[in-house]
């Protein structure tokens, strides 16, 4: 089979990553977590005080972003991915509330996006890549051999959101406010001036509210078998 490049797009918490990633390492494919980029460049937003819940200094990221160094690394005790910013783990801190309410506003900005769609087309020149996100079968990689994009409804990503904080041990979280902040993701990727999320014309679409991971895998690998093989 040819190599090819694997473009995995959808909503927030539809489980893109989970469902790259298993794919990725049944088919010995290499893994890119766009959404863990920008999750991370919004972590450095915050962390230098650069955004609250009503401003964003621009002109301060922006001079910063040469600053911002992503990358990823295995954890050698389970295998599993791990993201970095200016080289510290910083895998579970983007997961959190404090970033997800702010990730869309960073991530709707043009600079921004242009910087990580620079790295990310760079990471998958090769080839032999499945990459997850919001614009990757649209912008990033539009002649991508296979795309796909994943939904859900609302309240089922919410619950998915709400259990994997609550297995990290996070307190006092709220259901309510999980659902208004996925609703208003959604709202903010689909209509935010560059790069909104949306199908692309020729992409694959998969509701899996109802699916198991099962399911959902043994779908994605015929889809992949079906194109690498074209």
């Amino acid at each position: 089979m040819k190599k090819i490049t694997i473009a995995i797009d959808g909503y927030s918490s539809c489980g893109k990553s989970t469902m790259a990633k298993s794919l990725a390492k049944r088919i010995g494919y290499i893994y890119i977590d766009s959404g863990a980029m920008y999750r991370a460049a919004t972590l450095y937003a915050i962390n230098n005080g650069m955004i609250d819940d009503e401003n964003i200094d621009e002109e301060s990221l922006k001079n910063h972003l040469s600053d911002i160094k992503i990358s990823f690394t295995i954890d050698p005790e389970n295998g599993k991915q791990l993201t970095c910013l200016n080289g510290d783990v910083v895998e579970d801190r983007i997961r959190s509330m404090e970033v997800s309410s702010k990730v869309s506003r960073i991530s709707a900005l043009p600079y921004v996006r242009q910087a990580i769609t620079d790295q990310l087309q760079d990471m998958g020149r090769e080839k032999g890549i499945v990459m997850d996100g919001r614009d990757i079968g649209t912008t990033v990689f539009p002649d991508a051999e296979l795309k796909i994009f994943l939904t859900a409804s609302a309240e089922i990503r919410a619950q998915r959101r709400y259990d994997e904080l609550k297995a990290k041990g996070e307190e006092n979280i709220d259901f309510d406010e999980i659902l208004r902040n996925v609703k208003e993701r959604d709202h903010l990727d689909m209509t935010r001036e560059v790069s909104p999320l949306r199908q692309a014309p020729d992409a694959l679409v998969l509701d899996n509210s109802h699916l198991s991971y099962e399911e959902q895998d043994a779908w994605l690998l015929s889809q992949y078998e079906r194109a690498a093989s074209e």
